[in-house]
């Protein structure tokens, strides 16, 4: 609920507070008095764009606030919740221009962008938002409409975590069969380099190892010949180097006792003795192992040609490389085998979620259909209340494919003039028709739920009399639930005021600014009056005036 609205430096208004009612609250005022100007500041606050020609001063900044009381709006709670706004007991939205233009908005103190101010908006106002006359042309708000009179928010609800269960198990079902098909295109190739790889059979490093055991083969020749010498010199030349060490140790020995570092180096001797002796030994082991094999050279080079061939091919660089990709190779030939079973598997989910969906659609779309009648009979009998006896509205429900909201395309037609010709409400309802129809359509829907705040902007337009009166019966019964905001110019309507305020110009030092009043008792007669009779009202039309209040 609205509680207040203050207004600073916008448009020819300087300052101004409106504290409203709870209930009906109208607004009435001179043409061109400033009305609209009201409602285009709490545009503002409702995330609408400005620029700086609505500042009255351009030295000073523009500041627009609304206080909305939130005790029983839980959605407006969960609203600041999710988007790490302080929760307190009044919300306070406000809107600030600056004379550079820049403009910046606020949900209880804490900066939010026009997007956040439009979201919260739809939660507290209802001002060419969910429910104004363009959306009454809207497929999807007429929809909308038929749902909320039949109470179908649960099945609803139901129908569309169905449907997009459903959406999901056909999107993967799409995938899997466009894999299938790519695995198609593909599996030939796959099998043949996997064919490849596998007869290749190379092992762990063998390309790397094999690269190592070439290059020992080519220089076999020299390795030998080297240890050859090295074996000789050591132990079979004229004077081998194993036995010359031996002897100058014995000789050495013979002395030993003459010198305390003697038996060190004596020691040493027999060490290096016996380590040229193992060097002998191996260098004469390896000797005997190493050879020239040309016919290990040359399937060496086999092998290693296939390989370079395959890495080259697979762009890799070693043979952990193309094991790998032999191993990827073999879950796509597997996953190829698979496929067809988890197709299957898919396809039954699909089929049985698809039942599912079409069952709570038909549920759905039967509680649409059995509503119809009453809606429309309660609407026609509302069209005649508020002047327009001869206006019928008709609900017309196509079956449509399955879509978000169920199998039904809904659609309003309407006759103005007892044609029996009904076409859709975009071509044939004029502005005034569309206000008074939305009028009442609102009133039946706000007994089904619970709409925010609802203001309507001169909605009596083209009207007078019994049908202004019975407008105003309607909107009096309206706000006994929620809270309504009207300018009217019809004093029928404000007669039903739970709170009338009346719009004004005033001269302020050579400069017109408009401002408003909360009307007491008699000031409420008299401007209810001088709508009726002019200026200067009849003591008739001010009789007629207190009647209308009462």
């Amino acid at each position: 609920m609205l509680t207040k609205l203050h207004i600073q430096n916008y448009a020819i208004i300087d300052e101004i507070d409106i504290n409203f009612s709870s209930a009906l609250n109208i607004i009435t005022g001179e043409t061109g008095a400033g009305k609209s100007i009201l409602m285009g500041a709490l545009n503002l606050i409702l995330g609408e764009r400005a620029d700086t020609s609505v500042l009255l001063n351009t030295n000073k900044k523009c500041f627009i606030e609304g206080f909305f009381s939130i005790n029983n709006n839980e959605q407006v709670k969960i609203f600041l919740k999710e988007n790490d706004i302080d929760e307190t007991e009044e919300l306070i939205v406000r809107r600030e221009i600056a004379a550079t233009g820049k403009s910046r908005a606020f949900i209880n103190d804490s900066p939010a962008t026009l997007i956040q101010l439009k979201q919260v908006a739809s939660l507290l106002v209802d001002l060419h938002q969910q429910f104004d006359t363009l959306a009454l042309r809207s497929s999807h708000f007429q929809r909308e409409v038929l749902d909320a009179l039949a109470n179908n928010f649960s099945i609803l609800a139901q129908y569309q975590t169905s449907y997009y269960e459903w959406q999901q198990a056909k999107q993967a079902l799409e995938h899997l069969l466009q894999q299938k098909n790519n695995f198609n295109k593909e599996t030939d190739y796959n099998q043949f380099l996997f064919e490849e790889l596998n007869d290749a059979n190379f092992k762990e490093n063998e390309l790397e190892d094999l690269d190592t055991e070439l290059q020992l083969l080519n220089n076999s020749e020299g390795i030998k010949n080297i240890l050859n010498k090295i074996y000789f010199d050591l132990k079979e030349s004229e004077t081998p180097i194993v036995t010359t060490i031996k002897q100058l140790t014995q000789q050495l020995s013979n002395f030993a006792n003459y010198h305390t570092d003697l038996p060190s180096i004596i020691e040493r001797l027999q060490s290096a003795q016996i380590e040229l002796q193992d060097i002998a030994e191996e260098t004469e082991r390896i000797n005997n192992i190493i050879g020239f094999d040309e016919a290990r050279i040359d399937f060496i080079n086999e092998r290693i040609a296939l390989g370079y061939k395959l890495l080259k091919k697979h762009q890799v660089k070693t043979t952990a490389d193309l094991l790998l990709i032999y191993q990827e190779l073999n879950k796509k030939l597997q996953a190829v085998l698979q496929i067809d079973e988890t197709i299957a598997s898919k396809e039954k989910e699909v089929t049985t979620l698809y039942h599912t969906t079409a069952t709570i659609a038909n549920t759905l779309s039967q509680t649409r259909h059995k509503e119809v009648s009453d809606v429309e009979k309660k609407v026609n009998q509302l069209l005649a209340q508020v002047g327009m006896p001869n206006a019928k509205l008709k609900i017309n429900i196509q079956e449509v494919a399955l879509n978000n909201f169920g199998k039904d395309n809904i659609e309003f037609l309407f006759d103005a003039n007892k044609s029996q010709r009904f076409e859709p409400i975009y071509k044939v309802a004029s502005g005034g028709e569309l206000s008074r129809l939305m009028l009442c359509i609102k009133s039946l829907v706000a007994q089904s739920i619970n709409l925010p705040t609802m203001i309507f902007d001169e909605i009596d337009t083209g009207i007078s009399g019994e049908a202004a009166k019975q407008v105003g019966t309607i909107m009096k019964q309206l706000s006994e639930k929620r809270q309504i905001i009207c300018i009217t110019h019809q004093p029928q309507i404000a007669g039903k005021a739970s709170a009338h305020y009346f719009v004004y110009k005033e001269a302020d030092n050579n400069t017109i600014k408009t401002n408003i009043r909360l009307l007491n008792k008699e000031e409420r007669m008299m401007a209810i009056a001088k709508m009726l009779g002019g200026e200067k009202p009849s003591s008739a039309a001010l009789e007629s005036a207190k009647e209308m209040m009462s």
